[in-house]
């Protein structure tokens, strides 16, 4: 365990950034969660705006560093693939 103070410290901090990132990482997850269901749902307006939103808020969760910037362009990469073979169905 922790010995001096700054390890103390340095401790605290990390518990505290570990709760930022796990409601900023859920917060995508949610996004993510109402666009597959907008996908289900087959209403391509609906589907738009849910992406719109998940892909904003994937691309917040890379400037905030919770996900590393390749894995939200990919993963919106994919999102935008999936909105594309709804639209084109």
């Amino acid at each position: 365990m922790a010995n001096t103070p700054g390890a103390k410290k340095a401790v605290r901090k990390i518990a505290r950034r570990t709760e930022v990132n796990k409601a900023r990482r859920s917060r995508v997850r949610t996004y993510l969660r109402k666009f597959e269901e907008a996908l289900a749902a087959g209403d391509p307006a609906v589907a738009k705006t849910a992406f719109v939103e998940a892909q904003s808020e994937l691309m917040r969760a890379v400037t905030k560093g919770v996900v590393h910037k390749n894995t939200g362009s990919r993963k919106v990469s994919r999102l935008a693939a999936q909105l594309k073979k709804m639209a084109a169905a």
